[in-house]
C-alpha cells in the first residue's frame, strides 16, 4: 500500500510538470511572438505551420522594398535547426540558414551554408547565394523554443523550402563549423502571397531517373565490362567462354537499351535543357552497341583472311564503347546531382573491375 502511495504521489507531481514543459515547447500561429527586440515590424509577419510533426513555425513578411524578414521557431531540443532555399526542391545546390544555441550556456550562432552535397564535407559554411542583410542573423531561446531570425534581399525568395533538425547534443564549432547529417528533414513549397504551403512528396520523375541511371550503370558500365574480361582472359574454357561472353553482352545491351529509352522518356517529360551532351553520348554508345551485335552476325571463320580485320574492329569498338560508357555514367551522376554515394558506389565497382583486369593481364603476361 505504501509503495502504491509513493507511485501515486510521484505520478501526481509528474503530471503537474508535464503540461508546463509541453506548453513551453510548443507553439502555433495563434501564439503571441515572445520577442521584444525584433529590428523590424513583427505585426506585418504572416505565419505558417511549416512542419507540423516537428512544430516548426515560419513567420515572414516583405517589410521593406526587396527585403524579406523571417523568423523560424522550433522546439529547443539541444540541436541545430535549419531552413534551406532551393531552386528545385532538392537539398543539393540549395543555400541554407542554420542556427543553434549550445546547452552549456554559450551564445547562439547563425550561419549561412551552401549545400553542395549530402555528406558533411560538402556542406560549406559561410557560402551560398542568399543575399543576407548585414547584422540580421540572430537566434535566441525563449520558453524552450528557438527563434531564428534573418533578413534576405530579394524580389521574391525561392518558394521551395527545406527544413531540418540536427542530432541532439551536437553543435557546430570553430574553426570549420562543420555540420553533421540532420536527424530529420522535410521539403515544402510555399506561396508567400497567400501563405499556403504543401509538402513535397518527391519528384514524380525520381523513380524514372533512378531506373535510367541504374540500368545504364549495370548494363553498359558493369555487365558489358565483365563480358569483355571473359572474352579476353577465359578462352582456355572453350566453348563455355564464348557462350558466357555472348550472354553477358546481350544482357548488358538489353539493360543499356532499356536505360536509354528511360532517359529519352525522362528528357521528354522534364524538358531538360542541360542534357544534350549526355544524350548524344548515350545515343553514340547505343549505336556502337548495335554495331557490336550486328558484327556477331558477320563474324568470319577463324581460317578467313578477314578474321584479323574483324577482330581489330570488334575489340577496339568495344574498348571505345566501354570508355564512353564509364565517362557518360559519371557525367550523368553529375547532371542529376545524385550525390557522392552514387559516385563512390560506381567508382568502387569500376575500381574492382579495373584491378581484376590488370591482375589478369599481369598473369597473362607472366605465363607467356
Amino acid at each position: 500500500m505504501k509503495l502504491y502511495s509513493v507511485f501515486l504521489i510521484f505520478g501526481f507531481i509528474a503530471l503537474q510538470f508535464l503540461p508546463l514543459s509541453t506548453q513551453q515547447g510548443t507553439e502555433s500561429c495563434n501564439s503571441t511572438l515572445p520577442l521584444n527586440d525584433v529590428t523590424f515590424n513583427s505585426s506585418l509577419l504572416q505565419c505558417v505551420e511549416a512542419w507540423t510533426s516537428q512544430n516548426f513555425i515560419l513567420r515572414y513578411a516583405k517589410t521593406v522594398d526587396n527585403t524579406w524578414s523571417f523568423i523560424l521557431s522550433a522546439p529547443d531540443l539541444g540541436a541545430f535547426i535549419g531552413i534551406g532555399f532551393s531552386t528545385n526542391g532538392k537539398m543539393i545546390g540549395a543555400s541554407a540558414i542554420v542556427g543553434w544555441m549550445p546547452t552549456d550556456g554559450g551564445g547562439g550562432q547563425v550561419k549561412p551554408y551552401f549545400l553542395g552535397g549530402k555528406s558533411p564535407p560538402e556542406v560549406i559554411p559561410d557560402q551560398g547565394d542568399l543575399k543576407i542583410v548585414n547584422g540580421s542573423l540572430k537566434i535566441e531561446s525563449v520558453s524552450s523554443r528557438l527563434y531564428m531570425s534573418f533578413q534576405l534581399t530579394a524580389e521574391l525568395p525561392r518558394q521551395s523550402l527545406l527544413y531540418a533538425m540536427g542530432p541532439a547534443g551536437f553543435f557546430p564549432s570553430s574553426p570549420d563549423f562543420r555540420l553533421r547529417e540532420h536527424r530529420v528533414m522535410t521539403a515544402t513549397t510555399i506561396n508567400y502571397i497567400t501563405g499556403s504551403q504543401s509538402v513535397v512528396k518527391g519528384s514524380p520523375h525520381d523513380m524514372l531517373r533512378k531506373t535510367h541511371g541504374l540500368m545504364n550503370m549495370f548494363g553498359w558500365g558493369i555487365i558489358i565490362i565483365i563480358g569483355a574480361i571473359v572474352a579476353r582472359h577465359m578462352k582456355q574454357w572453350e566453348p563455355a567462354w564464348f557462350y558466357a561472353h555472348i550472354a553477358l553482352q546481350i544482357t548488358g545491351f538489353l539493360l543499356g537499351l532499356s536505360g536509354i529509352i528511360c532517359g529519352l522518356v525522362l528528357k521528354n517529360r522534364t524538358s531538360a535543357n542541360n542534357v544534350a551532351t549526355h544524350a548524344s553520348l548515350g545515343i553514340t554508345i547505343l549505336v556502337m552497341g548495335i554495331l557490336q551485335v550486328l558484327a556477331l552476325l558477320a563474324r568470319p571463320d577463324k581460317q578467313s583472311k578477314y578474321r584479323k580485320y574483324w577482330n581489330w574492329y570488334h575489340h577496339n569498338v568495344g574498348r571505345v564503347l566501354i570508355i564512353l560508357a564509364i565517362s557518360n555514367i559519371f557525367y550523368g551522376i553529375h547532371l542529376a546531382n545524385a550525390g557522392s554515394s552514387w559516385n563512390a558506389g560506381y567508382g568502387f565497382a569500376v575500381a574492382v573491375l579495373a584491378l581484376a583486369a590488370i591482375g589478369l593481364e599481369v598473369k597473362k603476361f607472366m605465363n607467356k
